[in-house]
């Protein structure tokens, strides 16, 4: 499946009327296992790029070069629309648009810009946002920034734990003027909230995260929710799997004696092994 195709897969999503769950991938195999076991969407958050490329927390200490490497990664390796996490586009409204650039050359499907100040101010121990017209010219510098018209541009604003519901309704309705795709919003914590960003906008909405009382998918799906996001837990699993691996072969565990391992088909599927094994055969002459 070539990008395009993908990126109106995931119009497709959000033009339509039920609410999807991304699954959360970080490299190719946790991408190929995403679309084996049908996710509709691939996601990869700032947090799962920054740990996996670097083993670092979440504070922007990744390159764009670093990111859209492992966008390209993933991507290549199925037919899995990514959704990519582009933090605040690595820069001012000028890096956003070569942000947009790389990342779509990688294959992304969509990516968000966010108006949170980052990398985090000086002396400031809480998240501050940017001007509205400083994000609203982000905005335009990501949708200049695009040569395939299909690829998804997502406004993002995590103002509602920041400043105010009405801050982030204000936010909504300018990036939403300035020609986004869709909106993405975090921190919301009460239906109230969704309503009034609803109420004011029309674009498809896409939600951080949907618990508590925004947990019921059919009240998303009449607020316009088309994707909502439910956490990074793969790659938690990875590493906790990974950490009792290690331990156990440490501690004298024979290998053959290790608890939790793939099976063999699974670890073929996954590496396509079939595929590989024609193309061996076609271009090769390899047979067995």
């Amino acid at each position: 499946m070539v990008p395009q195709e993908k990126r109106e897969a995931f119009r497709a999503i959000l033009s339509g009327r039920e609410v999807i769950r991304p699954g959360s991938v970080y490299d190719p195999i946790s991408a190929r296992i995403a679309e084996d076991v049908g996710f509709e969407l691939g996601l990869l958050g700032g947090s799962v790029a920054s740990l996996t490329i670097l083993g670092d927390p979440d504070l922007l200490l990744i390159t764009l070069s670093e990111l859209a490497e492992q966008v390209r990664r993933l991507c290549r390796a199925g037919k899995i629309p990514v959704l990519v996490d582009a933090d605040h586009g690595y820069g001012n409204a000028l890096n956003v648009r070569r942000t947009v650039q790389e990342l779509e050359a990688a294959g992304a499907a969509g990516l968000t810009i966010e108006d949170t100040l980052l990398p985090q101010a000086y002396g400031q121990a809480r998240p501050q946002v940017i001007s509205i017209d400083e994000g609203v010219g982000k905005m335009k510098a990501a949708l200049d920034g695009r040569s395939d018209l299909s690829l998804v541009i997502v406004g993002r604003t995590g103002a509602a734990s920041i400043t105010s519901i009405d801050d982030t309704v204000a936010r909504a309705r300018a990036y939403e003027t300035a020609g986004v795709d869709a909106l993405f919003f975090t921190g919301l914590k009460t239906r109230a909230e969704l309503q009034a960003i609803a109420a004011a906008t029309k674009l498809p909405i896409i939600m951080g995260s949907a618990d508590g009382e925004l947990a019921d998918t059919a009240f998303l799906a009449s607020q316009r929710v088309r994707v909502a996001n439910q956490g990074h837990q793969p790659i938690a699993a990875a590493t906790q799997a990974v950490y009792e691996t290690q331990k156990a072969l440490r501690d004298g565990v024979a290998p053959k004696d290790l608890k939790g391992l793939p099976s063999a088909e699974l670890t073929n599927r996954v590496m396509r092994s079939a595929e590989m094994k024609i193309r061996n055969e076609d271009f090769l002459g390899l047979k067995k």
